[in-house]
């Protein structure tokens, strides 16, 4: 994108996107897919809970809310790996009473057959549709049978440069390619241009395995970029976003902001802002509810 092009959306609409949702408090959700269907725009916006992860659920939920999301994937310090199936339901109600969709939870690191087990038996109990996941390449086999058995959907998340197992999103489709479509990608944009891989070919490559996407703008497209606000950073956004567009990917894009573990909420709030502002300029004008 041209730079000054790329500028003009930054100052022109992540502003104003940002003041309508801090001056919103907590008025009912519009759905990005409910606004957009007529241009397109099928996915919804939702958070990685890591993004909070130095806080409990409720003020995670509260925040979240607070960020004009709809969606949230559950790490496990807002809802232990090893709640019993009774607590996970709870926890499902509470973020259901919330108006939020408890659609995820990850990253979950599967190490032993018994890490996959219960994932799944987690997940299910919990409702979730999806599971954001890092396999040993052992385990594939058992986290197929597993997909298969509860209709529940794997996202492999790609961690970047250091990651020797999943860099990258080529790296996960090597090793699950000639299995169930329901595993597929949970592709990181950040990770992804981190390790030199071109996050728009990535995404009309892999467009049928692509699962869950994380959000994310870096201070560099090289290993030592550090995460940042959106729009403030190295990365073409507009691009990602309407590649994700072009391909009528229809589930979830989280925001997995990093950055500001102690006060994250700012920062989140700018990217979602800038983030539908974005999405507004390149989609067209939307529906109001």
């Amino acid at each position: 994108m041209n730079p000054l092009r790329r500028r003009f959306i930054q100052t022109a609409v992540a502003i104003p996107a940002l003041a309508s949702l801090m001056t919103g408090g907590l008025t009912p959700l519009r759905s990005f897919a409910a606004e957009t269907t007529e241009n397109n725009v099928k996915f919804r916006l939702g958070v990685a809970s890591y993004s909070f992860r130095n806080f409990d659920r409720a003020r995670t939920l509260q925040m979240t809310r607070r960020a004009g999301l709809e969606a949230i994937c559950f790490k496990d310090m807002h809802l232990p790996m090893d709640s019993t199936d009774e607590q996970c339901a709870a926890a499902a109600e509470e973020v259901k009473a919330t108006g939020l969709d408890l659609y995820a939870c990850g990253v979950v690191y599967m190490r032993r057959p018994e890490d996959v087990t219960n994932a799944f038996r987690y997940a299910q109990a919990a409702g979730m549709g999806t599971i954001v996941a890092a396999p040993q390449p052992a385990l594939l086999p058992l986290v197929e049978e597993k997909v298969k058995e509860t209709g529940i959907y794997i996202a492999i998340h790609n961690h970047g440069p250091g990651d020797g197992t999943y860099p990258t999103p080529e790296a996960i489709m090597e090793k699950v390619g000639s299995l169930d479509r329901r595993i597929g990608i949970c592709i990181d944009t950040g990770h992804t241009a981190r390790v030199g891989a071109n996050v728009v070919k990535s995404i009309h490559d892999y467009k049928e395995r692509i699962h869950d996407v994380h959000l994310k703008d870096i201070t560099a497209e090289t290993p030592q970029g550090r995460e940042c606000i959106c729009g403030r950073g190295a990365m073409d956004i507009p691009s990602h976003l309407q590649a994700l567009i072009d391909i009528g990917y229809d589930r979830v894009a989280s925001f997995e902001y990093e950055a500001d573990a102690n006060d994250p909420l700012p920062g989140l709030m700018e990217s979602v802002g800038y983030v539908r502002g974005v999405l507004r300029m390149i989609a067209g004008p939307m529906s109001r509810q």
